[in-house]
């Protein structure tokens, strides 16, 4: 009878009562989830990085430690100039390519739907499976590049074995591998944009550069800004490419901040070391992103 009891209480109550109770029924698997394998970790991590600990021994309180070391730790300051690297060549690279392709595959082309989805794979496969494919694409001896620059009596390039190359190599990887985002984020955001305003442009007579310079980019500055934003957070969090690719190398030449938080972490087994790392890098990129946001006026054209 007790079921019975609440089913007939249930029923009673008000109905902002029991739409409450549906909606904690179904939100409660999501949010438990995002409680133990996000929320969790997170503070988990933030008290982690006061201590030492290398998972074999009772972790030592050692307060701030963790956070001054990394002030006068040189490798740390080096793998974040890698990183800054990596992310001044991906994220203007990538979003002018994006915007391009847009561009292209916004007109009436045949087969255009194909085109698109053709773009859009690298996105959704497996970033170790995509790592692996341009590793071979870039070896020395056999890769499929070198061998096109040997027909055209060009000596081989060690691509992932020189430190001139490496992080080009691997900047030009991750492009190609996140174009296809950027191009369907940019096509929802050409779509948007009213066909009126380029007849009315087109009878004023301007040209097709001045409807692209004075229509399209101001109209599409907010999409342009969140590309931005999101390429900008991506690249600073690299790793499947830089450890599937190069392992950091050479001669740390590719070595990024979330690999060096890996090494720290799962190979020197200093667990509270890494963790002020990532809460270093987390600062890094939150300011970052609060610049972006706070300078988007200057650009960003709201309707």
């Amino acid at each position: 009878m007790p079921f019975a009891a609440w089913t007939v209480a249930h029923r009673a109550a008000p109905r902002w009562r029991r739409d409450l109770a549906w909606a904690a029924f179904f939100i409660a698997p999501s949010l438990a989830g995002f409680v133990a394998f996000v929320l969790f970790p997170v503070f988990f991590s933030l008290g982690l990085s006061t201590l030492e600990w290398n998972l074999l021994t009772p972790p030592v309180w050692v307060g701030l430690q963790n956070y001054v070391r990394i002030l006068h730790d040189q490798f740390f300051w080096r793998v974040m100039g890698n990183t800054v690297y990596y992310t001044a060549g991906t994220v203007p690279l990538g979003v002018a390519l994006s915007l391009a392709l847009a561009l292209a595959l916004n007109y009436r082309l045949p087969g255009k739907l194909a085109l698109r989805t053709v773009y859009f794979m690298p996105v959704v496969s497996s970033t170790v499976a995509v790592a692996m494919v341009w590793r071979w694409i870039y070896n020395t001896d056999f890769g499929l590049l070198n061998t096109f620059l040997r027909r055209l009596g060009i000596p081989p390039v060690g691509w992932l074995t020189t430190t001139t190359w490496a992080m080009p190599a691997v900047i030009l990887m991750s492009v190609w591998k996140s174009l296809g985002y950027g191009m369907v984020i940019f096509l929802a955001g050409l779509q948007a944009i009213p066909h009126t305003y380029y007849d009315a442009a087109a009878v004023d007579g301007a040209s097709g550069w001045q409807r692209f310079w004075r229509i399209t980019l101001p109209l599409l500055s907010p999409t342009t800004f969140f590309v931005t934003v999101m390429s900008v957070i991506s690249s600073f969090q690299v790793f499947g490419q830089v450890y599937v690719m190069t392992g950091g190398g050479p001669a740390y030449a590719t070595s990024t901040i979330v690999f060096h938080i890996y090494q720290q972490a799962f190979e020197a087994f200093r667990m509270g070391y890494a963790s002020a790392m990532a809460w270093a890098l987390f600062v890094v990129i939150f300011v970052f992103t609060l610049v972006q946001m706070r300078y988007q006026h200057t650009w960003v054209h709201y309707e």
